[in-house]
């Protein structure tokens, strides 16, 4: 590969990019609550963590919950340790990971297809919804993306160091599939080696294939991925056949899930996530089939075909299951970015005021993300349990026993700050039988790993009137009860209504709170932090 010039000048500002982009979606991360279910589902597995000392075990509601691996909740429970149990601390780890999905575009670009393009896609990528908005989500869609993107690149880095493929590049992409692995499960693996495989073969590299350093690269990706599964298994004999069979493989494959979206779905997302500069790379799709020209396969040119691969190969992988997440989309957008960098450097690159015209396109997807960020609350209201959450971190002392009917608010744990998981009351044997792709089936499945304890958490109706007369009850239900199963039965003193939830105290509950009273970690008026 030809030695690069020195580009020093753009490196201190290429850093001073990442720092802003950084200092931004910290900020935009500090402004809104938790979105549910999603970003209260995962921060609170992690919070549990902390609260249980458990780091092996991802739990929700106390119950083991092994949709996926644990690396998110490892990272979001550090973070948690070090800054406090806030929405702002459970997103920093999504946040760093999104500067390695941009900083990663960027430095593997740069060798491959020079500064000048890998300044302009990164800068596409970072001032884009996909970073703003969805680089501050506290879910595993920008951690996966960020790992099975920098496989990708250090793999593809590694091919375009000469016949003989360079070994440290190929050994990061082993460590980058591992992780990818632990993020989210087989697509970490599944989706680097789908993509190099197809252009591999399309740039007929085979032969470099076989160059690699299997045995080492093996060794190392093994070290870092699989202790976890084999520690968790032998725990839980079934955990294999339920992560990678049904909760991977029978929701990639068949039908019953949430979430149904048209086939198309994947190609509206990706040009909607990276607005305004996708239409650049569909610009770059019209003007190659319009000159009939192949996608590039000769040396220093093969990343055009690597994105293009890419790009349709993330999406075809999608877009095949019915259902469909917005988020999934997110690995497909790095190369799209560099596409689009290429479409502009075509078309606009080279006219007069060019560098305007990109900053005021760049203001469209700032304006966006900051209006979602602040309209988010508003959006949220009548779903979210931060008022009866307060109010009950504030009248609870942390050893009662906090009982929930007609539906299960995700956030209330977190914010309260709960130290013991609520009791869930439902017809669960009924459930059992009937209950689709729901947070019911969530737990169902969860409890079916340690049913001793999902005896005592997964409780009928006939338990709300023993509680009533017992101390140190407390019962949560829907401020807009949908049916009878939701109302409490005689008993339960209602003491607080917030939009979406109810706050019930039992008879034999002192109230009003006593002077000195402890209440959980949440309460604000006795622990400000």
């Amino acid at each position: 590969m030809r030695a690069l010039p020195s580009h020093r000048p753009w490196r201190w500002r290429f850093r001073l990019l990442l720092a802003a982009l950084l200092t931004l979606l910290l900020v935009l991360a500090a402004l809104r609550p938790l979105s549910v279910p999603d970003e209260a589902r995962y921060s609170d597995i992690s919070r549990w963590m902390l609260v249980s000392g458990d780091w092996l075990v991802p739990r929700l509601n106390g119950l083991p919950f092994l949709h996926k691996p644990p690396l998110t909740h490892w990272e979001q429970a550090a973070s948690m340790a070090l800054f406090g149990v806030t929405p702002w601390a459970a997103r920093i780890p999504q946040i760093l990971l999104a500067l390695l999905l941009v900083g990663g575009l960027y430095g593997a670009a740069r060798r491959l297809a020079g500064v000048a393009l890998a300044r302009r896609a990164a800068l596409m990528l970072a001032l884009s919804a996909s970073v703003l908005i969805g680089g501050q989500f506290a879910n595993h869609d920008i951690g996966v993306a960020a790992w099975i993107a920098s496989a990708i690149w250090c793999f593809a880095l590694a091919f375009a160091h000469g016949e003989r493929p360079h070994a440290g590049w190929a050994l990061a992409g082993f460590v980058a599939c591992a992780l990818g692995l632990l993020t989210k499960g087989l697509i970490g693996l599944a989706l680097p080696g789908l993509v190099l495989a197809l252009w591999l073969t399309w740039t007929h590299q085979w032969r470099k294939a076989w160059r690699l350093p299997w045995v080492s690269g093996v060794a190392l990706f093994a070290l870092i991925a699989v202790p976890w599964f084999v520690l968790v298994a032998r725990r839980y004999p079934g955990l294999w056949s339920y992560l990678f069979g049904e909760q991977q493989f029978t929701r990639y494959v068949g039908g019953g899930f949430n979430n149904e979206q048209p086939w198309w779905f994947y190609l509206a997302a990706v040009v909607l996530l990276l607005l305004p500069w996708s239409l650049f790379a569909l610009l770059e799709a019209f003007v190659q089939a319009r000159s009939r020209r192949a996608p590039l396969v000769q040396d220093g040119t093969r990343w055009v075909s690597l994105c293009w691969i890419w790009l349709g190969a993330i999406v075809l992988f999608f877009s095949i299951p019915r259902s469909k997440l917005i988020g999934y989309i997110l690995p497909a957008l790095p190369p799209m970015a560099l596409l689009a960098a290429l479409g502009w450097q075509r078309t606009v690159g080279a006219r007069p005021h060019a560098s305007r015209w990109f900053a005021a396109l760049a203001l469209l997807p700032l304006a966006l993300a900051l209006r979602f960020t602040l309209s988010f609350p508003g959006m949220q209201r009548a779903k979210l349990a931060e008022g009866v959450a307060a109010e009950l971190a504030c009248r609870a002392r942390p050893g009662d026993t906090i009982l929930v009917i007609g539906g299960y608010p995700m956030d209330l744990p977190f914010v309260a700050r709960t130290q013991t998981p609520l009791v869930v009351v439902q017809d669960w044997p009924q459930l059992r039988i009937s209950e689709g792709d729901t947070w019911r089936r969530e737990l169902l499945d969860a409890g079916g790993f340690e049913p001793e304890l999902a005896d005592r958490i997964l409780r009928p109706p006939a338990v709300l009137q023993q509680a009533a007369r017992e101390p140190g009850h407390w019962l949560l239900a829907p401020s807009h009860a949908a049916s009878d199963q939701a109302i409490p039965p005689p008993g339960w003193r209602q003491v607080f209504e917030g939009p979406a939830w109810r706050l019930y105290q039992s008879s034999a509950t002192q109230s009003p709170v006593a002077p000195g009273h402890e209440g959980l970690p949440g309460c604000q008026r006795h622990a400000p932090d």
